[in-house]
């Protein structure tokens, strides 16, 4: 989903342990929420894309945080809405 190693995904884990509070099945599994999707989203967004350092974006978290997740809840809306509109023009395309 985000083209990043497994082990990347396990710094962030140690590095954002307040933030990243992942289950694990039985057998030691991780298992992703929604909820943690949206905060590796957030990780992601902010390291990858935005060039934030693991301590910029720490202390970008720890200032903004209710901020970095609103965004991260309207960007998952606003993409909802861009797959309906496209599967409508599809639909329009397809009579």
């Amino acid at each position: 989903m985000f083209k990043v190693n497994t082990s990347l995904l396990r710094f962030w884990e140690k590095e954002f342990s307040t933030i990243l509070d992942l289950s694990k099945d039985s057998r030691g599994n991780r298992q992703y929420t929604p909820q943690d999707i949206s905060k590796i989203r957030v990780l992601h967004n902010l390291i990858k894309e935005q060039g934030y350092t693991l301590e910029g974006a720490q202390k970008y978290l720890k200032e903004n945080r209710k901020e970095a997740f609103e965004k991260d809840a309207l960007y998952t809306s606003l993409l909802k809405i861009k797959n309906q509109l496209i599967a409508l023009r599809d639909m329009q395309a397809e009579d």
